[in-house]
């Protein structure tokens, strides 16, 4: 089954016919109401008239992580407040959120998009859907919690954590959907087993898992142990959220993404150069129907590569790869997006630590883990070397980190001097997990 049917299996022709025409008119649209753009244009020494085919949009300049910080908080939106009627936000790397508004229009849109990638894993109204995504200004838990009203289905909007409740929730409610990170999905199914629980006996049979990078031994795992299928969902906060490409369930080959309403192309990160089809390399997105936030050349640092190959579950869409990893430094940990340079800037404002750490990232069980890593300065160590001291130290440095960046860690404070110094570009993250 499919949701939108005249979208979703255009001619190929016809689909990039009409991406053309959107292209043109958000391109006008954003030179003439956000100055970012209309000075970012004219440096390039390009024109919104310039825009005759697909192939003239890589003469347009890349949008960053770092252009939507600069603009923080509403310095990107392309229409008044007074329009803009829902606003998201993702971390950034100084403590400052990317800022995300939505007009009216924008949530209909972003809702129709997530039941289509419901519908894609299989589900239709008939469906209990157990929505374990956070809820907030994290654009998940709502993201999916409007696709599956617009479907038509149940929705219980139970967030993340407080597992023990979750799994008598997925017991009593008897939800056939789970929509969650997978790393908590797996958490959820083990700490079932040691309850005593039959995760297999469950009404669940799909799951619509992401915001996180998994694996296929992975996949395999949480079939196994839940009795589901587990199907790949794609998105990230700055270009909507979740539901911008998704996994079919006939397939399972990579992930569609919705051409009517995002262009996709991937380049060489170091050169900016645009790959051709086939190509692993860095993703990136121009949105070309949001009102409140549109995008141009949005650089996702996520690594994938394109396929426009036919799909034998009828979609002309073009599949991208579940993404493996990314061109910069962001970690995700249990679908939290974390800089090193966040957690600098908070080891910063600790008195008694040195600016020197070490993040190591690994995998317990099927849960992420991060590990912090830092050195204790000369005088603190000299002068207490006490266990009780450096215990209240250690317990101040996991507790700030939780508070400004929502992550949990483990802190291992080191003797001075400890730490391996670099003398080009620093290297602050040992990742121990396999992709």
């Amino acid at each position: 089954m499919i949701y939108n049917e005249e979208f979703e299996t255009l001619p190929r022709e016809a689909l990039e016919a009409l991406q053309v025409k959107r292209l043109q008119q958000v391109v006008q649209r954003v030179y003439h109401t956000v100055g970012f753009y209309k000075r970012a244009f004219d440096n390039a020494g390009v024109k919104p008239d310039d825009i005759r085919s697909l192939d003239d949009l890589k003469r347009f300049p890349f949008t960053t992580k770092q252009d939507l910080r600069d603009n923080y908080p509403y310095g990107l939106f392309a229409v008044p407040m007074s329009s803009v009627v829902r606003v998201h936000a993702s971390s950034g790397t100084t403590g400052r959120s990317t800022v995300v508004g939505y007009t009216k229009r924008d949530i209909e849109t972003w809702s129709e998009l997530m039941a289509r990638c419901f519908v894609m894993a299989g589900l239709t109204k008939n469906d209990i859907i157990h929505n374990a995504y956070g809820y907030g200004l994290f654009t998940g838990g709502l993201g999916a919690h409007y696709g599956a009203e617009k479907l038509g289905a149940s929705v219980i909007p139970i967030s993340g954590g407080n597992t023990k409740r979750q799994i008598m929730i997925l017991q009593d409610f008897g939800p056939t959907a789970i929509c969650a990170t997978p790393s908590y999905t797996l958490y959820l199914a083990e700490q079932g087993e040691e309850m005593g629980v039959d995760m297999r006996a469950l009404k669940l049979r799909v799951g619509v898992l992401g915001a996180e990078p998994w694996s296929e031994k992975m996949r395999q795992e949480i079939e196994n142990k839940l009795d589901i299928t587990a199907l790949d969902i794609y998105g990230l906060s700055e270009v909507m959220g979740p539901g911008v490409a998704m996994e079919c369930l006939e397939a399972k080959q990579g992930l569609h993404i919705f051409e009517d309403h995002f262009i996709a192309e991937i380049i060489n990160p170091e050169t900016g150069e645009v790959l051709p089809e086939g190509e692993v390399g860095e993703l990136v997105f121009t949105t070309v129907t949001k009102e409140a936030f549109p995008l141009i050349r949005y650089r996702t640092r996520d690594v994938s590569r394109l396929v426009k190959a036919p799909c034998r579950c009828g979609r002309t869409l073009v599949r991208m790869d579940r993404v493996t990893g990314r061109s910069d430094d962001m970690l995700i940990i249990r679908g939290v997006n974390v800089f090193p340079s966040q957690i600098e800037g908070v080891l910063l404002n600790i008195p008694g630590i040195e600016p020197h750490y070490m993040l190591v990232v690994d995998r317990e069980g099927n849960l992420d883990t991060l590990e912090v890593q830092v050195e204790v300065g000369e005088k603190v160590f000299a002068e207490t070397g006490e266990v009780k001291v450096l215990q209240q130290l250690s317990r101040r440095i996991t507790k700030d980190i939780k508070d400004y960046l929502g992550v949990s860690t483990k802190v291992k404070l080191v003797e001075p001097k400890t730490i391996q110094r670099f003398e080009g570009k620093a290297k602050r993250v040992i990742d121990k997990r396999t992709i």
